[in-house]
């Protein structure tokens, strides 16, 4: 059974910054991509970056290009999502996904394209 844990969000004001993390269990987790997207209230759910499963390539959203930076450590099966200089746009609850990619790094944008969530965690940014 696959379990994927979100943690760190929080409280933060406008120009601070925190870091995500997704402790990931019961699957191959370097054969998987993967994603952070975010879900604002009244908004769709929209992507945020993405990571290869060997790390190699990181893409992220234009909205956050520069701000959010994806990694992980596959030796303790977790993703991070760095965010600095953070918005009161920003303010979100953020899910972690993974998608099955065993092969290449391929770092897909849209959800349906991966697996497993987490149960996300709230960031708030206040002006």
């Amino acid at each position: 059974q696959v379990h994927m844990v979100e943690s760190g969000g929080g409280l933060v004001q406008a120009g601070g910054s925190l870091s995500l993390s997704c402790a990931v269990s019961g699957l191959a987790f370097d054969s998987y991509v993967m994603g952070w997207f975010r879900q604002a209230p009244g908004k769709v759910r929209e992507f945020v970056a993405a990571i290869s499963g060997s790390g190699g390539r990181e893409i992220s959203a234009e909205s956050v290009k520069g701000r959010f930076t994806a990694s992980r450590d596959n030796a303790k099966n977790t993703v991070y999502l760095q965010m600095n200089s953070l918005k009161p746009e920003d303010t979100a609850v953020y899910y972690c996904a993974a998608g099955f990619r065993p092969y290449g790094s391929m770092c897909p944008k849209i959800g349906g394209q991966y697996d497993y969530w987490g149960q996300g965690t709230q960031v708030t940014v206040s002006s």
